[in-house]
């Protein structure tokens, strides 16, 4: 999942970062009140806004796959009791179906970060939360954009570098130790890099940050979150 800082296209890059996080929150709404077709519903909601964003959901899940045994075990564990008959199958439905919407939402986040800037995602926290909360929030969400894109680059070329040097046929504690340490080092370098770059740039809490304006484009996408967003407050009525 990638955030984008410079020029970008396609549908999803041309409607407003509100509009787009207000899809995020009334597909989760959805899909917690209404598990069975709900969920159907917003997994091909999911892959409509990959294709408008220009993101492959295949690959976007791959990168994830670190996750994938947490969420396995889930449901493994939930049905496992400590007598007869040891083994309960119906005890591992809700946690199924509480697996099974990570990945819609996950692909619908990351449409969200492929197609919107950090001054933009930057820009909407500082709307939707008023004070100078909304100021700060705002301020972290854009450096968090900005920086793990780069710090993610940074484990990969750690990761390459060390395979070339044959560490793969080292032990998994060895390759751990040297990754983990180059990676954490490479990540305080950052930190100092980013500290000294605001200091240079006289950060401020108060920028110029886009306008926000809703145009014809977004109204589809704001009816559909509207619409998620009944039929989930109907369901739980």
């Amino acid at each position: 999942m990638v955030a984008v800082d410079g020029p970008h296209s396609g549908y999803a890059a041309c409607l407003d970062p509100r509009t787009k996080l207000a899809v995020q929150a009334a597909a989760a709404a959805l899909v917690l009140a209404r598990p069975g077709t709900g969920l159907a519903v917003v997994a091909a909601v999911a892959l409509v806004a990959c294709a408008a964003a220009r993101v492959d959901p295949l690959a976007t899940l791959w990168e994830a796959r670190a996750v994938l045994p947490l969420l396995v075990a889930a449901p493994v564990v939930e049905s496992l009791t400590l007598g007869p008959p040891w083994v309960v199958p119906a005890d591992a439905v809700g946690p199924v179906v509480a697996v099974a919407r990570v990945p819609p939402l996950y692909l619908l986040g990351a449409a969200y970060a492929a197609s919107t800037t950090p001054r933009e995602s930057r820009a909407a926290v500082a709307w939707l939360v008023p004070g100078r909360t909304g100021v700060v929030l705002g301020a972290g969400v854009e450096l968090l954009f900005r920086l793990l894109p780069r710090m993610r680059a940074d484990l990969a070329s750690v990761r390459r570098a060390a395979n070339a040097r044959l560490l793969d046929q080292q032990s998994v504690t060895e390759r751990v130790r040297v990754v983990g340490v180059t990676g954490v080092r490479r990540v305080f370098r950052r930190a100092d890099a980013l500290a000294l770059g605001l200091r240079a740039r006289a950060f401020s809490t108060n920028p110029t940050l886009p306008r926000l304006a809703l145009a014809r484009a977004d109204a589809p996408t704001l009816a559909l979150a509207l619409v998620f967003l009944a039929v989930a407050l109907r369901a739980t009525a």
